[in-house]
């Protein structure tokens, strides 16, 4: 594919690692790649997105680097790779555009744009 805003080895970790340094974009720091299961149980999309989303557990649930939690309705937006402030996600259930800001207590939290 030419196009560069879809770039396949983006999504997918394993072809990801065998991109030539050149093509990244430059950053203070690489963004961590991870692997994400097929099934996480969330049956409130279409198969083929189920794997970016999981339910909140509760208080003690820890969300990873690559995770953050829709304010909206409380589910859990999961990314292939590490999210970092400025970051844009959508959140399928509820169809909300969300921004990563950092919060006070110093963790990545979403804030909706519309």
């Amino acid at each position: 594919m030419t196009d560069p805003l879809i770039d396949g080895s983006e999504f997918d970790p394993a072809t990801a690692a065998d991109a030539e340094p050149a093509q990244r974009s430059p950053s203070p720091r690489p963004r961590a790649r991870f692997t994400l299961d097929d099934d996480t149980g969330f049956n409130e999309v279409p198969k083929k997105y189920r794997r970016f989303y999981r339910r909140y557990r509760g208080e003690g649930d820890e969300l990873a680097p690559n995770e953050v939690l829709c304010p909206v309705c409380k589910v859990v937006i999961r990314s292939s790779r590490e999210l970092r402030v400025g970051d844009r996600v959508y959140c399928m259930p509820c169809m909300s555009r969300l921004t990563i800001v950092r919060g006070d207590a110093g963790r990545l939290e979403a804030k909706v744009e519309y």
